[in-house]
């Protein structure tokens, strides 16, 4: 997937709502690992950079003034040879590392150097993977043996935590368990419940909240106009950023790739497949799942399943007097869904889409599965 690099400035790099956690930390007292948890696409990923960079910076000033973007650690770092700085996300995740457009020395992972090509009018079959294998863990376990090059912390980042392999995981449990002089682990869930209990335990929790509405609508339009030449109507502004559960980073890197119209990037036709599985569900009865299917099932289901879960939770809210959460300009429609729907049916395909979703991000077969979840729910609205 194409990430967009956020423009901020020194000060903005941790976002206005996570500001509070970050005026809790005491950088002379820190633990020996963090996991820092929260919905994707909150700023989580730029805050633990950030977090990153002071533990790493050799400034004299107090755990305040940190980073100072002005000694030599801290311009290592911004160009990413920072050699007390070890990185471990998938290929996926690379283009969020700073200035990741270099080779990496045996610490720092490469910028992955797939192309994409097109066959017969579609993105080409190699796609990034999305997991960190077991021998990038194991190498960079081993590099912890090794005292710290600069005399100070050695700082591991790891995200998304949930999508280590599990013997990927046993690696890191055992570093945990006997941590390394001077090693700082940062470690990053978007979903909590899905890390090892084990790892939770030998970790400080730290919970990243989600931004008001209103903040994190601020936010977004202050950071959409510095960019030249995007310009979006707060209607739609508002509209996506509830489709995405209200998470401004997120709702960022969408509305960019869409100005941008790149039709063969990830995001992109994630953001075209989840507007055409909407319009399917909300033809109830009458949904063309096979169609529906088949048009759709090239997009990452991970974000897919996300869709057809907010969809459904907004019909479970309206059937019980609420507003929709994610789709309020869909309320008529969502409220002549609620009232054809069998509550047991619904209540079944949601249990079913919470267990896809475990799963989500190791799809075996993508349209199949889809076009089970697809009939299921035509058959919420049948007798």
């Amino acid at each position: 997937m194409n990430q967009v690099m956020h423009p901020e400035t020194n000060q903005s790099k941790v976002a206005p709502w996570l500001a509070p956690l970050w005026d809790s930390l005491d950088l002379k007292t820190f633990p020996n690992a963090i996991l820092l948890h929260g919905q994707s696409g909150i700023g989580k990923f730029e805050f633990a950079i950030q977090l990153a960079k002071a533990l790493l910076c050799e400034s004299s000033g107090g755990a305040q003034t940190k980073p100072c973007n002005q000694c030599e650690a801290c311009h290592w770092f911004d160009s990413g040879n920072h050699p007390d700085f070890i990185s471990l996300v998938p290929e996926t995740h690379r283009k969020l590392l700073p200035h990741s457009d270099f080779e990496g020395d045996g610490e720092t992972l490469k910028k992955n150097k797939s192309t994409r090509d097109e066959v017969d009018g579609d993105v080409s079959e190699k796609k990034e993977k999305k997991n960190i294998s077991i021998e990038e863990t194991r190498n960079a376990i081993e590099s912890l043996s090794i005292g710290t090059h600069r005399g100070g912390n050695r700082v591991i980042l790891i995200y998304p935590l949930e999508m280590l392999r599990p013997d990927s995981a046993n690696t890191l449990l055992k570093s945990l368990e006997e941590p390394p002089t001077n090693t700082i682990f940062i470690l990053l869930a978007d979903r909590l419940d899905r890390v090892l209990p084990t790892i939770r335990s030998r970790c400080r929790l730290l919970s990243a909240p989600r931004p008001n509405r209103a903040a994190g609508l601020n936010w977004l339009r202050a950071e959409l106009s510095r960019i030249n030449g995007v310009k979006i109507n707060d209607a739609d502004i508002e509209s996506i950023y509830d489709e995405q559960g209200g998470a401004p980073y997120a709702v960022f890197d969408s509305l960019v790739a869409r100005h941008h119209q790149d039709e063969k990037d990830e995001l992109t036709i994630a953001i075209q497949a989840s507007r055409y599985v909407l319009q399917a569900m909300a033809q109830g009865a009458r949904i063309n799942w096979l169609d529906t299917a088949e048009k759709t099932h090239k997009a990452q289901f991970s974000i897919l399943l996300a869709t057809m879960q907010r969809w459904v939770s907004d019909i479970q809210a309206v059937g019980n007097d609420s507003s929709p959460r994610y789709y309020p300009k869909h309320e008529i429609t969502l409220k002549g869904l609620a009232q054809q729907a069998r509550i047991p049916k619904l209540l079944r395909f949601w249990k079913t889409l919470l267990q896809s979703r475990r799963s989500e991000n190791h799809p075996l077969a993508t349209r199949i599965q889809l076009e089970a979840l697809l009939s299921q729910y035509q058959q919420i609205f049948a007798d």
